[in-house]
C-alpha cells in the first residue's frame, strides 16, 4: 500500500511511501528489543556524548530541516528554525539534568537501606502528530532514550519525510542501530505494535478520537500509556488587562503554526467593558499577518496542512455563524492552489457553537464577553478539554490565584501564551489526556520506579 505526501501550498505530490508488512514490523520490534538489552547498560556519559553529536547534526541542518517542514506541512521557515532550536534546547536540558533524574532517592524506613531507583522499561512506542513534526518526536524520544529505553516511532503519514530524516539524524550522530526506529506503518498496524510483548508502553500526541483508540488498546494489553490530546484553550482577559499585551499574546498564540497547535488560544473570554476595544485591536493585529508560501522568508501564515482539516475548520465557522456568531474578520478559504485559510475572528459566540464546543485547529478566534469574574472563570472551564489556559491582568496576585486555583487545565499561564518548556511538565486533564511529558515528571513516565529494600 502506498501513501503520497502532498505539498499543502500547491496541492502537488511530493513523494510516495510504501507501508511495511507485519513480518517486517515484527523484525523491527525484535531489533529494537535486542538494542535495548545493550543500550540499558551503556553509561550515562556515553549516552550524552551521542546526544551532543545529535545537537551538532541539528545545528548543521537547521535551515534544511525547516525547509522540509515548510514543504510537508506548511510551517513558515522562521517557525521551523525555532522548532529545531527548541529540540536542541531539549537535548541540552537532558544532557545536563538527566543524571540527576535517574539518581536513586533514599527513603528512611526501618530497613538497613531503602530507596527508589529509576530503571528503563524496554521498547517504548510513540505515535506522533504532524503539526510539530520534529519537536513532538524529540519531546517524546530524547528523555525516553536517555533513560535507557529504545523507541519505535509511528509518525503522521503527511510528514513521513520528517520521520525518515529524524532516523537519519540519530544514525549520523552515531547512535547504535535499533535505538531509534522509524516505522512506516498504517493505522491498522498500531495494534500489532502495542500487543507485542517487547513493547512496554505507548505515548500518543494526537486527537481525542486517536487517544480513545490507543487508550483502549493499551488497556486491552495492559500497557502503560501517556496521552497528550487536543484542547479548546481559554484566555481569560480581565477588566484591568493591558490591551496591548492581551492582543499581542492572543494573536501570537492563535496564529502560531498557522493556528494548528493544541495549546494555542482558542476562546478569548473578555470582560464586556473592554470587549469592543479588544476586538477592534485584534482585528487590526491579525490583518497584519503576511500570508503565502511558507518557503518564502517573511511569511507568517502558510497553508493548513491538509485539505480535510481546512474543510472541517470552515464547517465549524459556517455552522457557528448560522447559530448567531458574527464574523469580524475573515474570508474563509482563499482562492488559488493550496490549503490557505484566512485569519478569522468570530464574536457573539456562545457555548452551543462548534467554535466553543470543538477544537478549532486553524487560524480562527472565538470572542466571548463576560460581566462578572466568576462568570468568566465558569466559561473558561466550560469545556471537555483541559490542556492549557491563560489569564491576562495587571493584578498579578489575582491572576496567579485564578491560574493556580480556579482554571482547570494542565498548564496555566499569566500575561503570556501557553507553551511547552523542557524544564516544566506538560500535559492535560479531562479529554486533553493524561500523564506528563518533559521535566523529570515526563522522563519518569517511561521508567520503572522501583522500590529497593534491604532488611
Amino acid at each position: 500500500m502506498l501513501y503520497n505526501t502532498i505539498n499543502p501550498s500547491n496541492g502537488n505530490p511530493i513523494r510516495s511511501y510504501s507501508f511495511i508488512n507485519n513480518n517486517e514490523l515484527i523484525e523491527k520490534i525484535n531489533f529494537a528489543f535486542e538494542a535495548y538489552t545493550k543500550w540499558r547498560e551503556v553509561s550515562f556519559a556515553e549516552k550524552t556524548n551521542l546526544f551532543r553529536q545529535l545537537i551538532v547534526e541539528l545545528k548543521e541542518r537547521t535551515n534544511d530541516l525547516a525547509g522540509l517542514m515548510a514543504q510537508e506541512m506548511g510551517k513558515p521557515l522562521h517557525e521551523g528554525i525555532a522548532e529545531i532550536n527548541k529540540c536542541i534546547f531539549l537535548c541540552e536540558y537532558y544532557i545536563e539534568n538527566g543524571s540527576k533524574f535517574l539518581t536513586p532517592e533514599e527513603v528512611k524506613t526501618e530497613a538497613t537501606k531503602s530507596y527508589v531507583s529509576f530503571e528503563p522499561m524496554g521498547v517504548i512506542f510513540g505515535i506522533m502528530p504532524w503539526n510539530f513534526p520534529f519537536w513532538q518526536v524529540f519531546r517524546f524520544a530524547v528523555p525516553t532514550i536517555i533513560g535507557g529505553n529504545t523507541v519505535l516511532l509511528k509518525h503522521a503519514p503527511n510528514v513521513f519525510g520528517c520521520a525518515e530524516t529524524i532516523q537519519e539524524l540519530f544514525t549520523k550522530a552515531g547512535f547504535p542501530n535499533g535505538i531509534f526506529n522509524n516505522l512506516i506503518i498504517d493505522i491498522d498496524q498500531v495494534e500489532e505494535v502495542i500487543a507485542n510483548n517487547h513493547v512496554k508502553a505507548v505515548s500518543l500526541t494526537g486527537s481525542g478520537r486517536a487517544g480513545k483508540s490507543v487508550a483502549a488498546l493499551a488497556g486491552k494489553y495492559l500497557k502503560k500509556s501517556v496521552l497528550e490530546l487536543g484542547g479548546s484553550d481559554p484566555y481569560l482577559i480581565l477588566r484591568d488587562a493591558d490591551l496591548n499585551i492581551a492582543v499581542n499574546v492572543c494573536a501570537q498564540s492563535r496564529l502560531i503554526n498557522n493556528g494548528q497547535t493544541c495549546i494555542s488560544a482558542k476562546r478569548f473570554i473578555v470582560h464586556n467593558s473592554i470587549k469592543k476595544e479588544f476586538e477592534k485591536m485584534l482585528v487590526e493585529k491579525m490583518k497584519t499577518y503576511k500570508i503565502g508560501s511558507p518557503e518564502i522568508d517573511g511569511v507568517q501564515l502558510g497553508p493548513m496542512a491538509r485539505e480535510d482539516l481546512l474543510l472541517n475548520l470552515d464547517r465549524q465557522v459556517k455552522e457557528s455563524i448560522g447559530m448567531g456568531a458574527v464574523r469580524l474578520l475573515g474570508e474563509g478559504r482563499l482562492s488559488g492552489s493550496g490549503y490557505f485559510y484566512s485569519p478569522t475572528i468570530l464574536t457573539n459566540v456562545n457555548a452551543d457553537m462548534p467554535v466553543w464546543q470543538e477544537e478549532t485547529f486553524g487560524p480562527v478566534a472565538a470572542v466571548i464577553g463576560f460581566e462578572k469574574e466568576e462568570e468568566g472563570i465558569m466559561m473558561a472551564n466550560d469545556t471537555i478539554y483541559g490542556l492549557g489556559a491563560a489569564v491576562i491582568s495587571n493584578d498579578l496576585k489575582k491572576a496567579e490565584d485564578i491560574a493556580r486555583e480556579k482554571l482547570q487545565a494542565g498548564s496555566c499561564f499569566v500575561n503570556t501564551f501557553v507553551k511547552s518548556d523542557p524544564r516544566l511538565p506538560f500535559g492535560g486533564i479531562n479529554q486533553s489526556g493524561y500523564g506528563r511529558e518533559l521535566s523529570h515528571f515526563g522522563m519518569r513516565e517511561f521508567l520503572n520506579i522501583k522500590t529497593v529494600y534491604i532488611h
